[in-house]
């Protein structure tokens, strides 16, 4: 009993064992399975992928290649008239074929037809065994197996006959050849013809397990009172093979030649497109700076008179750039020359104003007046001054930046604190708008902030005692900053020279309002530091507004700034980490810092940008 009972237990242990390993290896071929399907899954998409690639590659030489595109056509054009004119000369060649050996085939059929019939009409045979063997004898000799035009015949009785029909004589046919053989409509036609007449008809012929072309030809002869139908049937499957041959030659002989052209067509298309891909060439290098570079010159031809002409242009033009440097570098030197000179004179002049100034309440109004003009213009020549060196600084490109991680909206609340009297003194109010009370940017924070302080300073300049809206965000790449005003606004033609040097909208007008007139290129010339955009838009009694944009990391690149430039513009909110966090906060400026309250009602609550 106990040895039962351990065989029972082996057993069931073998069966739990045999039962985990059948299905661990259902598991492993599950997981092969799995892992097949995935490979062949990405096998396919990898395979479906090559003719996008393909197709994309063709398209991207198409746009970017002259010689490709005339080699392409060209090909095209070439293998179309190639194809027509081979058609057109197969079909000739084949009608030419098959009408000789129809002819062919008619003549020899109206010969062996005559032949027969005399041979019928001057038979003189009366037992059956006779009439058999002269009818078999004649239409023996009608075959021609060896020949060029294989040659069988098909003898016929016609049905339905009036005169007494001669039971001696059966259809007959040569080998493997029966009346089934004849298209019924030949049949119909011979059957209702006369004697003398002759039809033939195109049929395909079954020789060898294999259709061959063939002609039937058909006439009736006359034995003994009763009228046959006498077919004939020529193979020509020669004709066939050779006008295959003369088609393979045909096709061999026109892709050789389509070669042939699209060698010859890249050919020259290279000797035409090179000098013009050499031409590209250079005048690329030349628009990089590389003013020493020229195309070479061959020969005498239309290509020589372009090179020599391109570099005619190109010695001019370096020429007429290294003057215009000379001159750029000689006015530079005279703006810095003249701004440190002056620097001496201007410092002996400014004390003496100064003491003017402090003392002009004992001096009679005329000259109190005149001591607070001569302040003033002085202050003004000062600042004045103190941009053309900056400016000068920028254009010696001796101007560096001092990188730091910097809070931008904490730099921007300084601007309209230090701002805070001259906004008082035009009656504007200032709101400032951010989604994020702190947004860290790698920057200048001296720099930025000029920047800043010149676009509200001009806002509230300009902005007629009107609200200025500042509005602040950022995305995962950058920081922006617009600074809108609902003053006299300008025109887009404006806008466009606003960052120019010196210029004004009005030329005319006295210069009793704004600095030096370089505020703006100043502001340019610090943002670009920062690679970063600033951006003027504008419209007439609509107001005008400014953006800076600027990179939240040092060296990186701008996709698309957070604040948009047109106010008008229905753009949404650009989403990040705070997408779900809108905050405005209204300042005044002689109450201190903005502190963080939801916008008005009439104030937008969305703003956003793209690139420009």
């Amino acid at each position: 009993m106990e040895q039962q009972e351990d065989r029972r237990a082996q057993a069931r242990e073998f069966a739990r064992r045999a039962q985990r390993r059948g299905a661990l290896a259902a598991r492993r071929a599950r997981i092969s399975s799995a892992r097949l399907r995935r490979g062949g899954r990405g096998y396919l998409r990898r395979v479906l992928r090559v003719p996008g690639r393909i197709r994309s590659a063709l398209a991207r030489r198409w746009r970017r290649s002259l010689q490709f595109r005339t080699v392409f056509i060209t090909l095209v054009l070439a293998c179309a008239s190639i194809f027509g004119v081979g058609i057109y000369l197969s079909n000739q060649i084949a009608n030419s074929l098959f009408q000789e050996r129809l002819t062919q085939a008619e003549v020899q059929t109206r010969q062996s037809v005559t032949q027969v019939q005399e041979t019928f009409d001057g038979a003189q045979v009366s037992d059956q065994q006779g009439v058999l063997k002269l009818v078999n004898d004649t239409l023996a000799t009608l075959e021609a197996r060896e020949s060029g035009t294989p040659r069988q015949y098909v003898f016929l009785a016609v049905p339905n006959q009036d005169q007494p029909r001669n039971q001696w004589v059966d259809s007959r046919a040569s080998y493997l050849r029966t009346e089934n053989d004849i298209p019924q409509s030949l049949r119909q036609a011979v059957e209702g013809s006369q004697r003398s007449e002759q039809f033939w008809e195109s049929i395909p012929l079954t020789v060898d397990n294999t259709i061959h072309p063939a002609i039937a030809v058909g006439n009736k002869v006359t034995f003994g009172g009763t009228v046959y139908e006498l077919y004939l049937l020529y193979d020509i499957q020669s004709a066939q093979e050779t006008l295959d041959e003369m088609q393979n030659v045909l096709w061999f002989g026109g892709v050789f030649l389509l070669l042939l052209i699209g060698a010859i067509v890249w050919i020259v298309t290279r000797s035409l497109v090179s000098p013009v891909s050499h031409a590209a060439a250079v005048s690329e290098k030349l628009a990089a700076g590389q003013l020493e570079e020229r195309m070479a010159v061959e020969g005498e031809d239309e290509v020589a008179r372009l090179a020599k002409s391109f570099n005619h242009m190109a010695t001019s033009l370096q020429e007429q750039i290294n003057q215009l440097a000379a001159l750029s570098q000689m006015q530079q030197r005279f703006v810095s020359d003249v701004s440190h000179e002056l620097r001496t004179p201007l410092t002996t002049v400014r004390m003496a104003a100064e003491v003017l100034y402090d003392a002009r309440e004992q001096f009679d109004p005329v000259n109190k007046r005149s001591a607070e003009l001569l302040y003033n213009q002085v202050e003004r020549f000062q600042a004045l001054l103190n941009d053309l060196l900056e400016i000068s600084r920028f254009d010696a490109g001796a101007a560096r930046l001092d990188v730091e991680p910097q809070d931008i909206v904490a730099v921007v609340r300084a601007v309209i604190e230090t701002a805070a009297p001259i906004a008082v003194s035009c009656g504007s109010e200032v709101r400032l708008y951010t989604r994020a009370g702190s947004i860290v940017v790698d920057m200048d924070a001296r720099r930025i902030e000029r920047v800043l302080r010149n676009l509200l300073l001009n806002a509230l300049e300009h902005g007629e005692g009107k609200p200025v809206e500042i509005f602040v965000a950022a995305n995962a790449d950058a920081v922006g900053v617009s600074v809108r005003d609902h003053g006299i606004g300008m025109s887009p033609s404006e806008a466009a020279r606003v960052f120019d040097r010196f210029w004004r909208a009005d030329p005319a007008r006295a210069r009793k309002t704004g600095g030096s007139g370089l505020g703006l290129s100043i502001a340019t010339e610090d943002v670009k530091l920062h690679n970063g955009w600033l951006q003027a838009w504008g419209r007439r009694r609509e107001g005008s507004c400014f953006r800076l944009t600027l990179p939240l990391h040092a060296g990186g690149t701008i996709v698309e700034s957070p604040v948009a430039l047109d106010p008008g513009g229905a753009l949404p909110l650009v989403r990040g980490a705070t997408r779900d966090v809108v905050v405005g906060t209204t300042a005044l400026l002689n109450a201190g810092p903005p502190s963080a309250s939801p916008p008005s009602a009439d104030v937008p609550r969305e703003f956003g940008g793209r690139t420009p």
